[in-house]
């Protein structure tokens, strides 16, 4: 994330790079924190008291998985609010269960568990593998926890043959949840006695005397690409929600815009994919505490922090529903929106979404400021409408808040693709928000 990276393309390489090496929401908390030392940010512990500096630039993690960023500003809180940006680091996925392994048919498989609301045909015949976070003891008794990333591909959910499943074609690929997705990992024979999954997790863990536990997210081992006749499209996995992580990050992670009157932050949760409700999720104290702390840091007035709020302002920012051409009736044809047509303000009057006319309107100016197109979207009425962090993150808050997204297809597939110009787009729009 440097200066040198302008162009949409660069940018969307960028992205790229940052889904390819943040395999789980660990790794991609991790990958962030890694950046953000280029930028000489400070992390901060929640068990620590804070010594704030204006101008300072701080982050703080919780759960591994979850991590605000702010940069505070030169301005009291009190008189500028919050400048926020809110995003989630989990996408929909598998997860390998706490007694993994199964052996049937001289094969070692491994049991899985859903996380999210993933496309599950999309993960087979895919080169799959793991990564995530794993809990041992040492030889001395001590606890530690450490990420595990397996890149090579391991894994692999095998089809059934079109002989065997004659109606795949006209009644769609479709695989029961309890007994068809253990994931083939190994041989088991004479010659290959020894259960693999155990000894690949030593072998990355040398100091593990013990391994107790895990959080293991499989993940598609195929590196993000772009496509098209121009390039103009990339696919990778994660793209639901890592764009707009990324997005985020890029457009805070510049020297105009960190030398700022308000406070800065980018929040970027996990659990987003499964309703939030976790002590590192958004519908948790993780931002509230983290926003009052900043507050009281720099303030002796106990209403300070209340008025910080009604100053304040949210950008809940995940991704949107590019129009398909070849499923038309899945879509209001009034609101379709399209891949490299510009970012997405995300309308639902059921609160869905957050976005009302006034923080629609506000959007639109920044949009305009950023000379950035802009597209409105709306759900069809006789489907369900999804959600993301926006409505919890505002309510709890008291904050006005917009949500918005990138447009893109295959959401929650294991292979996703979206547009090179959007995310260049985005990043525009949120910088601008930035530096209002």
């Amino acid at each position: 994330m440097t200066k040198l990276q302008l162009t949409p393309h660069t940018q969307a390489q960028a992205l790229l790079d940052f889904i390819d090496v943040s395999p789980s929401p660990w790794h991609a908390v991790k990958t962030i924190e890694t950046q953000l030392a280029t930028f000489q940010f400070q992390r901060l512990y929640e068990t620590d008291t804070w010594q704030l500096e204006t101008g300072g630039r701080y982050y703080v993690v919780r759960g591994d998985s979850s991590i605000i960023v702010f940069v505070h500003g030169q301005k009291a809180v009190a008189e500028t609010g919050f400048k926020i940006i809110g995003a989630h680091t989990d996408s929909p996925s598998l997860r390998i269960k706490p007694n993994p392994t199964t052996v049937t048919a001289a094969l070692e498989r491994l049991n899985v568990e859903i996380y999210g609301g993933a496309i599950l045909a999309t993960f087979a015949d895919r080169e799959l593998s793991f990564a995530g976070r794993v809990s041992y003891q040492t030889e001395h008794g001590e606890l530690n926890h450490e990420l595990v990333n397996f890149s090579q591909p391991l894994l692999r959910l095998p089809n059934l043959a079109i002989h065997l499943n004659r109606g795949v074609n006209e009644e769609g690929l479709k695989f029961q949840k309890q007994n068809e997705l253990s994931l083939i990992l190994a041989n088991v024979s004479e010659q290959l006695p020894a259960l693999q999954f155990m000894t690949l997790l030593q072998s990355q863990l040398p100091n593990a005397a013990k391994i107790l536990a895990w959080d293991l997210n499989v993940f598609d081992t195929q590196k993000g690409s772009f496509w098209g006749a121009n390039n103009e499209f990339f696919a990778n996995g994660q793209i639901d929600n890592l764009a707009s992580c990324h997005a985020a990050l890029r457009a805070l992670l510049d020297e105009s815009v960190l030398q700022n009157d308000s406070t800065l932050v980018c929040a970027l949760f996990d659990h987003e994919e499964v309703g939030s409700e976790s002590h590192c999720g958004a519908s948790g104290s993780f931002l509230t505490d983290t926003l009052r702390r900043i507050s009281d840091a720099t303030s002796e007035n106990s209403q300070d922090f209340s008025r910080a709020m009604a100053h304040s302002f949210i950008i809940s920012a995940d991704m949107a529903h590019a129009f398909h051409p070849n499923f038309p009736n899945a879509y209001d044809g009034q609101h379709n929106v399209h891949v490299n047509q510009g970012v997405v303000i995300k309308v639902n009057v059921n609160q869905r979404y957050t976005s009302d006319g006034v923080s629609e309107a506000m959007f639109m100016q920044w949009c305009e400021q950023a000379n950035v197109p802009y597209q409105l979207y709306s759900h069809r009425n006789d489907l369900p409408c999804g959600s993301t962090i926006g409505s919890m993150v505002s309510s709890k808050l008291g904050v006005k808040s917009v949500d918005v997204g990138n447009p893109m297809w295959a959401m929650h597939s294991c292979r996703e693709s979206a547009g090179v110009f959007d995310h260049s787009a985005m990043i525009q729009v949120m910088k601008q928000f930035f530096q209002n």
